[in-house]
């Protein structure tokens, strides 16, 4: 298919206008925008060291180019700060590489949402939230990124919903899902370091998911016990699955660290824990006279991508399956430029 660049438009409205405009042209997310002025968009260029017309990533199966004009762009109309540029574009980056899958995640009656986990001396300087209410509103750098990334995908690739975001409920995280992990409650090495970085550096992790699903666990004091209860959710799901987010809030996190265990120690634990039974009322019917059998819901332990965020106080971690369960979409972490 012919890649194709869409041209910039430039609009000469009224100040006071001006947003609705954009609500009648369709350029929005349903939320008002922030006018993205020449100026403006030069500006958030320049914060990240690109040209208007260098090309950032390609959508082979939607036929476009997104180059760093259309990604400053949107990231002005997002309400994104000029530092917050390297961030985006290292999420596009991420987004266009092959095994992310990028048309099929956006057209999907799955409804999924691009998870973004932000690592890295980047997160603390534009001041992006691991901590309390991490996944939630109140934090400029977390709502304003996640959120550019969705108008981009509105707005460049044609990704609005009912046209080419076919979701049939969708979630709130597709309006913006970013954050970053709770270091200071952590027992562990960053996401980014366990893929190959270097603790100095910064590097973003885009991955397609379904809504969080919470889980209450105040009793729970080993780790045996806390990764059983974890598991026993997982177990609704058929096998088969490649990836999938667990997001451990620091009070659980607190009993692997006080029980010593590594992030290895408690990803093989729940692999081996979490079996799904072919006879569960969500799997297909077995056949007449077919026993059940019970079968890892992960492909492999190191599908299980485990992390620390949250606030200091509650046992609520989150288990985030990943949208298509096999391998038609997988993570991707890149270096984010500064």
């Amino acid at each position: 298919m012919q890649q194709e660049t869409l041209a910039s438009t430039s609009v000469d409205v009224a100040v006071g206008d001006v947003i609705e405009e954009y609500f009648e042209r369709g350029w929005t997310d349903g939320l008002p925008v922030v006018p993205a002025t020449e100026e403006r968009v030069r500006e958030f260029l320049a914060a990240c060291g690109k040209r208007p017309s260098d090309v950032v990533g390609v959508v082979p199966t939607r036929g476009r180019v997104i180059t760093a004009e259309k990604i400053a762009i949107n990231a002005v109309m997002a309400g994104c700060k000029p530092e917050y540029m390297p961030v985006v574009v290292a999420i596009i980056e991420a987004m266009t590489e092959p095994e992310f899958n990028y048309h099929g995640a956006l057209a999907s009656t799955g409804g999924s949402a691009q998870l973004i986990v932000v690592n890295g001396p980047v997160a603390e300087a534009i001041g992006i939230n691991g901590a309390v209410n991490a996944f939630g509103p109140g934090f400029r750098a977390n709502a304003t990124i996640g959120r550019a990334i969705r108008l981009i995908i509105i707005n460049v690739t044609t990704g609005t919903p009912g046209l080419l975001d076919r979701s049939t409920l969708g979630h709130g995280g597709k309006y913006s899902f970013c954050f970053t992990e709770n270091m200071e409650a952590s027992p562990w090495e960053p996401l980014h370091v366990q893929r190959g970085f270097s603790p100095d550096e910064s590097a973003v992790t885009v991955v397609a998911v379904e809504a969080p699903h919470q889980i209450s666990d105040h009793i729970s004091n080993t780790p045996e016990r806390l990764l059983d209860s974890m598991a026993h959710q997982m177990s609704v799901h058929p096998p088969g699955y490649g990836e999938y987010v667990v997001v451990v809030v620091p009070e659980h996190a607190l009993i692997f660290r006080n029980a010593g265990w590594s992030k290895r120690q408690a990803v093989e634990y729940l692999f081996s824990k979490a079996v799904s039974s072919t006879g569960h009322p969500t799997h297909e019917p077995l056949p007449p006279g077919t026993a059940p059998e019970e079968k890892p819901v992960m492909k492999s332990a190191d599908g299980i991508i485990m992390l620390v965020a949250g606030g200091n106080a509650g046992g609520f971690s989150a288990l985030i399956p990943t949208w298509g369960s096999g391998n038609i979409s997988r993570s991707v972490t890149k270096r984010v430029v500064v």
